[in-house]
């Protein structure tokens, strides 16, 4: 059986901030990090909160946040009584305001079972890329191992999104293009996921036709309106979608890359992406005897993003060689190298990627079953 439930309220387009004025009489805490501090970022969203009763700012997040940081904004939270959280940041702002009110709300209820009080929580992106605001996922870290702990609960999706353009468009292009290839990935791989349906089809087709042409646009021009407002829900609408089904082997090995290399995720998931849709299509076999249904749903969104493709084949083709040229042109990496990471240091951890990117949990949901084998042939193809 399968099943499509959405439970945050979205509120979008310019302005949608002063969505904010609306919160009267709490007690309101902005978890967020001291860059959106230092920027005055944070100062204009504790404008929009000046009708709660009181607001405090926990602004000690970092990324890949450890559970010690959870823990002292448990503390944080319950000593200002907190009745509302605005998560204003990137994923790993919104992820751990996501943990530490999933877990404060359990604590309130083991202490007091007949209480009613439930924190609000409000998220504020300013990246286009994680879709955090809008799923069941949270990604804390194990400072001690450095093993990212993945949190899965329906009450981990915030109260309300609030998707205003106006809080990204001073990201410079470095870090549209990581994020923005983050959509893609999430929208390619729900797209193709083993538990994939119509509903989570439908919202994956419009992410992927706003990303392809509205992230060279937002890429090329930051104070483009129009196109960092399309990114916003075009991230938010992936996000939807691989909430509902996971995602695949792709964010699998992206995940080891970043926990071991510490390279951005998005970043990690275009370095990869191009040889997982050729490994999930099977592009190696004759094309006469091929077309799995991953390779027809390649094709079916080469053609969505504007790409000849009157066959599987050379709709894979297109779709490959129109990532990579999008890569190219926003001046991404194409391979590990180029990340940062030399090849010693590649090999030397090759054996732990394998196994980490065959545990995670993500790959579980791959149109492909994954061996060692294909998992290295894949990093061959990253190390070149």
């Amino acid at each position: 059986m399968k099943r499509f439930k959405l439970s945050t309220e979205v509120l979008f387009s310019e302005d949608a901030i002063d969505a904010l004025l609306e919160e009267k009489d709490e007690n309101a805490v902005l978890i967020t990090d001291k860059f959106m501090v230092d920027s005055g970022m944070a100062d204009i969203i504790l404008k929009k909160l000046s009708n709660c009763n009181s607001v405090s700012v926990f602004d000690e997040v970092i990324p890949d946040p450890p559970m010690d940081l959870i823990e002292r904004g448990i503390d944080f939270l319950q000593d200002k009584d907190c009745d509302v959280v605005v998560a204003l940041g990137g994923g790993s702002s919104i992820d751990a305001a996501k943990a530490i009110v999933f877990m404060a709300r359990k604590i309130e209820l083991a202490q007091n079972p007949e209480s009613t009080k439930k924190i609000k929580l409000i998220a504020l992106p300013t990246t286009s890329g994680t879709g955090s605001e809008v799923t069941q996922f949270a990604v804390v870290t194990d400072s001690k191992t450095g093993v990212k702990i993945p949190l899965i609960d329906e009450s981990l999706m915030p109260d309300i999104a609030i998707l205003d353009p106006e809080l990204v468009k001073s990201a410079p292009p470095f870090i549209t293009a990581d994020t923005g290839m983050d959509v893609i990935t999430h929208a390619i791989e729900a797209y193709v996921s083993e538990t994939a349906s119509d509903c989570s089809d439908c919202l994956a087709e419009k992410a992927m036709e706003l990303a392809f042409e509205y992230l060279p646009k937002a890429y090329r021009n930051g104070y483009d309106i129009k196109a960092r407002d399309k990114m916003h829900r075009a991230s938010c609408l992936a996000g939807m979608a691989f909430s509902l089904v996971n995602l695949g082997l792709n964010h699998g090995i992206a995940h080891a890359l970043g926990a071991i290399f510490h390279i951005p995720h998005g970043r990690a998931n275009a370095l990869v992406l191009p040889h997982v849709i050729y490994f999930n299509a099977d592009m190696d076999r004759e094309a006469a005897k091929h077309s799995n249904d991953s390779a027809k749903k390649y094709q079916k969104l080469a053609r969505i993003v504007g790409l000849p493709a009157p066959t599987v084949k050379v709709g894979v083709s297109n779709l490959i060689s129109e990532i990579n040229r999008l890569l190219k042109y926003m001046d991404r990496p194409m391979c590990i190298t180029e990340c940062g990471v030399t090849l010693e240091e590649f090999e030397a951890n090759r054996d732990e990627i394998v196994r980490r990117a065959l545990a995670d949990a993500c790959t579980q949901a791959n149109p492909r079953k994954v061996t060692a084998d294909d998992v290295n042939k894949i990093l061959d193809h990253i190390a070149k």
